[in-house]
């Protein structure tokens, strides 16, 4: 074993161990995956070594590798666009509605954006007297569906952007997704002056899955609310919301990520931190896949 002068570099940088952290070592070896690791952080935050917000955005850094822009973008039948094709008095009283920061402007059609109007642009059409609003478009970005949201995130800091338009494998409109979105998914939901909680927002359509429609529906959902719009007959008994449904089926709060059925439909949590679940995923299943086990 090679001694090290005292004072010098390599003596300086030799790491020190106890003999209990040695031991400890043997005992509990380092996590040798992602699955282990959050098992320990979630170990730690049992313990009160973690508070319940640290533990949920290191859970969403986690998960944005997961999900790609299918998975939260706003679908193209509820995206907020304006047509430059019409005039602008047939539009601008919904630009004033939404509030938006940021609209993608179409021409005639929803598969043809043609820019980014930022709503800012618009006070030049009570200033100036010749006023075409094409001139205002700022570029617009494409990105497919698959694109995964670290990438994405990547790509929005680098690029000074914070808007996206998502489109399918042939080309055509699929939704929009916004940085905001994405952020949402590891600090939990970005409320502002202008946000709504309204009740055609609980549930949104999504891309369909592999065995079923799909829909992006918020925790806070009444279950009468879920089952008129999936047409499913889930019993609510002692819980009023859907969020209630899904923890009272597996006992415990649930954690991003998790899958599991009850009665023909596949819930995923796409949103959730110790306290409570936010956001889920749910396909309805084939007949022939009712009863799967969870």
């Amino acid at each position: 074993m090679q001694d090290y002068p005292p004072g010098s570099r390599s003596a300086e940088h030799k790491p020190h161990r106890s003999l209990f952290e040695r031991l400890t070592a043997l005992i509990s070896p380092e996590p040798e995956n992602r699955a282990e690791l959050l098992e320990l952080l979630h170990d730690a935050h049992d313990r009160n070594l973690i508070d319940a917000d640290a533990m949920s955005m290191i859970e969403g850094v986690f998960q944005v590798s997961d999900l790609a822009a299918r998975d939260i973008m706003v679908p193209r039948s509820q995206m907020d666009a304006v047509d430059i094709a019409k005039p602008i008095e047939d539009w601008l009283p919904m630009v004033l509605a939404t509030a938006h920061s940021r609209f993608p402007a179409v021409d005639g059609d929803r598969d043809k954006v043609v820019g980014i109007l930022l709503a800012k642009d618009l006070l030049r059409y009570y200033a100036e007297d010749s006023f075409d609003v094409r001139d205002m478009l700022r570029p617009a970005v494409f990105i497919p569906e698959s694109k995964r949201l670290n990438v994405l995130l990547r790509d929005f800091r680098a690029n000074r952007n914070h808007i996206a338009i998502v489109v399918d494998e042939y080309g055509g409109v699929a939704g929009l997704i916004t940085i905001e979105d994405v952020l949402e998914q590891i600090v939990g939901d970005i409320e502002d002056e202008y946000d709504f909680d309204e009740e055609e927002d609980n549930i949104l359509p999504v891309k369909d899955g592999d065995s079923g429609p799909r829909w992006r529906v918020k925790a806070l959902t009444e279950v009468e609310q879920f089952n008129h719009t999936l047409g499913t007959a889930l019993p609510n008994g002692d819980v009023d919301t859907i969020g209630g449904v899904v923890s009272r089926h597996l006992g415990r709060m649930p954690r991003k990520g998790e899958q599991f059925i009850i009665d023909q439909l596949r819930f995923e949590v796409l949103r959730a931190d110790a306290r409570q679940v936010h956001v889920l995923l749910v396909e309805k299943l084939p007949e022939r896949l009712y009863g799967e086990p969870n």
